[in-house]
């Protein structure tokens, strides 16, 4: 299944039926009189967050989606049936944005959580409705009124407890297949992750979810390589964790370059707690290894691990690490208003 992770939709709520003029008239029946119903009220465009989707790519092949109108009112006072409401289904995690995209309309972030997108018009009155003794005899019915209808962004940031960030080839996928059940695609070129990957890591019998977002390198801020834009898929994170390849030469140019990227992005990433960690230390010696530790801890100003995701040297002192971090933003009462971050565009 392909990865997709923003979309723009068409929704339009139903029409309100149209109200009937219609009078009795039956054989022997002396005091006849108005009956014509009401119009019936249209379909509420509904969005609704499950968690069997992980992707948008549905709104790819269909972009436009209507909902049912309102049947007309017809005589001897029926009132037309309403139209059927339209349900869209979207992965948990899905913001909603307006045409122009600067303006947060839902954030999907529970299963099972509705937001209607757009609401049904109300059916006309029939001439049944206008009696009254001063008027007998009506002879006036109303239209439905209009749906609504707009043009929507959609935007997925994936739900994920931790993150993992870094240059290209600097092993995050490597490390999430060795930490999870995950299998991402690994090879020795850039670029090779393409699009995020989940995977649930176990640890001292607690779990959490770990996010591997595609590789960043300078000027990816300004589109450079495949660009920013799945940063959005880390921004719900509890802490970052940032790989840097032990096998570059300057280590410490190699973190810079990822911090820089994700200072000019901001949207709270540049200030998110993060575990910054030497990856690739198998190939090492214990010389070199301690003098790039040393270098890149000055870097970064606090202490780094040193990881193998071959060997699995030191994987399980960073989960720890992670979960520590991640436990103690558990405890605290995330229930609050959703923050729209400013300046994204499609």
């Amino acid at each position: 299944m392909k990865f997709l992770d923003q979309a723009k939709i068409f929704v339009k709520s139903g029409d309100g039926g149209n109200g009937c003029v219609s009078f009795r008239r039956e054989k022997y029946i002396e005091h006849g009189g108005p009956n014509g119903g009401d119009g019936g009220r249209g379909g509420d465009v509904i969005v609704v967050a499950v968690e069997n989707l992980n992707t948008l790519i549905d709104f790819r092949y269909r972009q436009h989606f209507k909902a049912a109108r309102g049947v007309h009112g017809m005589g001897r006072d029926r009132t037309g049936p309403g139209g059927d409401d339209l349900i869209i289904k979207v992965p948990v995690g899905t913001q909603i944005f307006d045409a122009e995209a600067d303006t947060l309309v839902a954030d999907m972030v529970t299963p099972d959580q509705r937001v209607v997108l757009a609401r049904a018009g109300d059916g006309g009155f029939g001439n049944a409705h206008y009696k009254s003794s001063t008027n007998q005899a009506p002879r006036r019915c109303d239209s439905g009124h209009p749906g609504e209808e707009k043009w929507l962004w959609l935007r997925l940031k994936l739900i994920a407890d931790s993150g993992i960030i870094g240059l290209p080839n600097a092993g995050k996928s490597t490390f999430l297949a060795a930490v999870s059940r995950a299998k991402p695609k690994i090879a020795d070129y850039p670029f090779t992750t393409l699009h995020p990957q989940l995977g649930v890591v176990h640890v001292d019998e607690e779990e959490f979810v770990l996010a591997d977002i595609p590789g960043l390198i300078a000027g990816a801020h300004e589109g450079t390589g495949l660009g920013d834009r799945f940063l959005g898929h880390v921004e719900r994170c509890r802490v970052l964790l940032h790989l840097v390849d032990g096998t570059e030469e300057d280590v410490a140019a190699a973190y810079a370059t990822v911090r820089g990227e994700i200072t000019q992005y901001g949207h709270g990433l540049d200030v998110m707690p993060e575990i910054v960690a030497l990856s690739k230390c198998d190939a090492l010696d214990e010389e070199t290894r301690a003098a790039r530790l040393a270098e890149l801890g000055d870097a970064c100003g606090h202490e780094v691990y040193a990881v193998s995701a071959v060997s699995g040297e030191g994987t399980v002192d960073i989960l720890r690490a992670l979960l520590v971090r991640i436990g103690t933003y558990r405890k605290q009462d995330t229930a609050q208003e959703p923050v729209l971050e400013e300046g994204w565009r499609p």
